[in-house]
């Protein structure tokens, strides 16, 4: 039987889990993105979305931080920052 080889998201949207984040948090560059979704999929909470080309952004009330997103973004159009940025 063929399916999709996709497993659920975890459940962070059940909780507000971003207070979790300690030292980095992804930003989204939104240039040079060509809606490919592996961010979305790479995701282990599910909070990633967006529907076109440099749409695509995560949730921060739920985002535990761990750069998956942006290791996987084949543009590098995703990059992690300090979670208290300097100003």
């Amino acid at each position: 039987m063929q399916g999709h080889m996709t497993s659920k998201p975890g459940s962070s949207t059940a909780n507000k889990t971003g207070s979790w984040r300690v030292e980095q948090k992804p930003k989204y560059l939104q240039k040079d993105c060509i809606a490919c979704r592996m961010c979305v999929l790479a995701c282990p909470e599910g909070i990633v979305t967006g529907e076109g080309k440099n749409t695509f952004h995560c949730d921060l009330a739920y985002c535990k931080g761990c750069g998956l997103c942006a290791a996987i973004c084949p543009k590098k159009d995703i990059e992690m920052v300090p979670e208290i940025e300097k100003k």
